[in-house]
């Protein structure tokens, strides 16, 4: 078998992977991407779109049983979960094929398999067992991504146990489920099967749920789910789970006392692990610690022209920080001396409702820091847009230096705060203050004057409430 050159191997075609691949052939790089499965990778294939896709119809479900709070009526109001399930695989299969012409376009070569480094600059990649090809390449670059965290006694059976794969081809609608995990995937899909009719159980091992974000948002985010019918159980921990014909009874103990809830399904949300196996790292100067490549800030590992990025390196484990990831890997490869990326300007967005989203340090944080800080806050009630929108549930909350004025770290929870957090992030980026934020015109009417307002309450200069 022929050994193909290259400048960049990158393995792996997810939201890391394929960005970095782009990215090379941009600098003139020769550059192959070898992916087992789908182009695009979890996030894109079984994570973030067809997620989105999913909560959508959830949130158009929400609204048609809430009609008459906009002066409407329909009847006979149901749903095809066959319908939604295909809308949001055929969502999925459309942007992987947008992907696979970015890889066309940029004359990016993509191998169908999996890669096993096989010396210094080589890989060998296989299919099915069979070998598909050698490659030789001065720089590796591992984007293996991660896979679903699985808890001893309770792992996923794709029937009564489901991990985020299953959660997201649902035969049929249950009555009834419990998620084991409170963090983005886990409350992501309470929110989809609540607003579809289901009554939802949170197992949550932490004091309060959505547990990376500050105590206010996490505080607001559980009034409201439970506004919506949501069990949450917080400082919980599942002890054993007992499977019946149809149904799965969960023993779960919190404060002190032992209780069993019988549910139609599980899906177990607890974390993730790092796909580092099979990669051939085995008596490489690559290290892992916890299931993740541990990296340097341009991605390089202890190996000599091997690089790792994305979720296979470790938290925050995001589309858009393993994009990033693999922008700045590439472009240190290239001599472009790029800024190593700031993992504390990166958003987080989760899709539930009401969305939350985050930038930058919490308060607890600000303060353990040691930083005097200045913190405001504006409600979703005294924006007029929300009002007319019907979103009046939700708040901005804003954590200032109270000495320098440095933005530390923007808080939201509401109506398309998903959309709005860049704004703070760009702020961050642009190392802005309270001066650059208050002189900036928010247009009118848009919820995004909340963000504005929330600067100014830092500062005992709010408007509007």
């Amino acid at each position: 078998m022929a050994e193909q050159s290259f400048d960049v191997v990158v393995v792996g075609g997810g939201p890391g992977g394929y960005v970095a691949a782009i990215r090379a052939a941009q600098l003139g790089m020769n550059t192959a991407v070898v992916e087992r499965e789908n182009l695009g990778g979890i996030c894109l294939n079984w994570g973030c779109i067809p997620t989105k896709a999913l909560l959508r119809s959830a949130e158009i479900n929400h609204l048609l049983h809430h009609l008459g709070d906009y002066g409407l009526a329909a009847d006979n109001i149901r749903f095809d979960l066959a319908a939604v399930v295909k809308r949001s695989r055929a969502v999925a299969k459309q942007l992987s094929a947008g992907v696979a012409h970015l890889m066309r376009k940029n004359k990016i070569t993509v191998i169908d398999g999996t890669a096993q480094l096989a010396g210094a600059g080589r890989l060998a990649v296989s299919k099915d067992g069979k070998p598909v090809a050698t490659l030789a390449a001065p720089h590796i670059i591992l984007a293996t991504g991660a896979r679903a965290r699985e808890l001893p006694g309770i792992e996923a059976d794709g029937k009564l146990i489901w991990t985020y794969r299953h959660a997201m081809v649902p035969p049929a609608m249950p009555r009834s489920l419990l998620v084991i995990g409170s963090g983005a995937i886990g409350i992501e899909f309470a929110s989809f099967f609540r607003n579809m009719g289901a009554a939802v159980t949170v197992v949550e091992v932490m004091d309060r749920v959505l547990p990376v974000e500050d105590e206010e948002i996490s505080a607001f985010a559980r009034k409201s789910f439970e506004k919506q019918g949501m069990t949450i159980l917080t400082a919980a921990s599942v002890k054993a789970v007992r499977k019946a014909a149809d149904s799965v009874t969960v023993v779960v103990e919190a404060g002190g006392k032992t209780q069993e809830i019988t549910v139609d399904r599980v899906i177990s949300a607890v974390g993730i692990v790092g796909n580092v196996e099979n990669l051939g790292l085995e008596g490489s100067r690559v290290k892992v610690e916890r299931t993740h490549v541990v990296i340097d800030e341009y991605g390089r590992t202890g190996e000599p022209g091997i690089y790792a990025i994305g979720d296979l390196a470790g938290p925050p484990w995001l589309a858009h920080k393993a994009s990033h990831e693999g922008v700045v890997c590439v472009e240190q490869i290239a001599g472009l001396h790029p800024h190593p990326l700031d993992w504390s300007n990166i958003p987080g967005c989760t899709y539930c409702m009401p969305q939350v989203a985050s930038v930058g340090w919490t308060e607890a944080r600000a303060k353990a820091a040691g930083r005097k800080v200045r913190v405001g806050r504006f409600p979703f009630i005294g924006n007029g847009k929300a009002i007319a929108m019907g979103e009046a549930e939700g708040m901005v909350k804003t954590v200032f230096d109270a000495e320098t004025g440095e933005l530390l770290g923007a808080h939201m929870a509401g109506a398309e705060v998903t959309e709005m957090i860049q704004g703070y992030a760009i702020a961050r980026t642009l190392e802005s203050t309270e001066a650059e934020l208050m002189h900036t015109v928010f247009p009118h009417p848009t919820i995004s004057e909340t963000m504005h307002e929330a600067v100014l309450d830092a500062y005992g200069r709010v408007v509007h409430f």
